[in-house]
């Protein structure tokens, strides 16, 4: 496997996943753009944000991806791989909602090199379809733990969309088949997802993965409000399955290594704050670590502790 991703980044990815949540759970319900970055200034910025309780709880983006990752590293049993069918509910035309998109980065520690992309594939397919069967719900689960793979293996992000539409949704297309499970209602509701990604790609210039990316002249708060709401289902940025992922690539795309403009861009927005944040910052933190995080960030972030031991336990397993 090709990654030079070390245990302190996987740390790093799971604890400041949790710091976005916490930081954009705070602003969630807020609509505005404008308005958060207004309130987040008169706190004195990020650099001075103490996320800790009572006042900065993580929402239940972290409890979820928490939960999942602690059972990849110890529960899987308790999926019923022993059932025939394993754990399903019924098809839901209504559930491509971002509930198994923020909940996956993880599996993407477990499963990280391009030879387990199958693995990785089904294990967030079926993880997403126990609650979200919608291919746009599930299909948010596949993103998400894909671009935490990629971001261990140091590809290249401007290639990551691509990855997601030509390599792992047509993996993801056929194991659906083979699964036998509401393959002609999922075969129905294909397309927005692989489509809107289409879409996003082509708006950034990204449809070759070499880029370079193509923004708008001005990108401020309101602009990205606009723009989070066109790639939106409807209407609130970041709240399905497909465009909880699309903003997070969207933020580490503008932001690089610069932690306080990855959450002007992925956590301070009028959209699904949180979910597109814990995200994002997984990511961000695969990446970077913690360089230029200020520690008051996370150093006494809730459930820090289960979160890095929950990353020492993936990483001892995917490697």
């Amino acid at each position: 496997m090709s990654c030079s991703a070390s245990l302190k980044h996987y740390q790093a990815g799971m604890v400041l996943s949790g710091t976005g949540d916490a930081l954009g759970y705070r602003w969630e319900f807020v609509f505005s753009g404008k308005a958060i970055h207004q309130d987040v200034q008169k706190l004195g910025g990020v650099k001075n944000i103490s996320v800790k309780l009572p006042d900065w709880p993580v929402s239940d983006d972290t409890v979820l991806h928490l939960a999942t990752a602690e059972a990849l590293a110890t529960a899987v049993a308790r999926l019923r791989p022993s059932r025939i069918g394993g754990y399903r509910i019924p098809y839901n035309e209504r559930s491509g909602g971002c509930g198994a998109a923020m909940r996956a980065m993880c599996i993407g520690l477990r499963y990280p090199g391009p030879e387990q992309l199958s693995s990785l594939v089904a294990v967030a397919v079926e993880t997403g379809r126990m609650t979200h069967p919608h291919p746009t719900g599930f299909l948010g689960a596949v993103a998400s733990a894909l671009f935490a793979a990629y971001a261990i293996q140091r590809r290249p992000i401007t290639t990551w969309g691509l990855g997601l539409v030509k390599e792992a949704c047509p993996i993801a297309k056929e194991f659906v088949k083979s699964a036998g499970y509401a393959v002609s209602e999922t075969e129905r509701d294909w397309g927005y997802f692989t489509e809107k990604w289409e879409w996003y790609l082509e708006l950034r210039g990204l449809s070759s993965g070499t880029g370079p990316v193509e923004w708008p002249d001005q990108y401020g708060p309101a602009q990205r409000d606009a723009a989070y709401k066109s790639f939106s289902w409807s209407g609130w940025g970041g709240s399905s399955g497909h465009d909880a992922p699309m903003i997070a690539l969207d933020a580490l795309l503008g932001a690089g290594s610069s932690w306080e403009e990855l959450m002007n861009r992925a956590a301070f927005h009028g959209g699904d704050s949180d979910s597109t944040a814990v995200i994002a910052c997984c990511c961000w933190g695969l990446l970077y670590g913690t360089e230029g995080v200020p520690e008051c960030n996370y150093s006494n972030l809730e459930y820090r502790d289960r979160l890095e031991k929950s990353a020492e336990k993936l990483y001892e397993l995917s490697h």
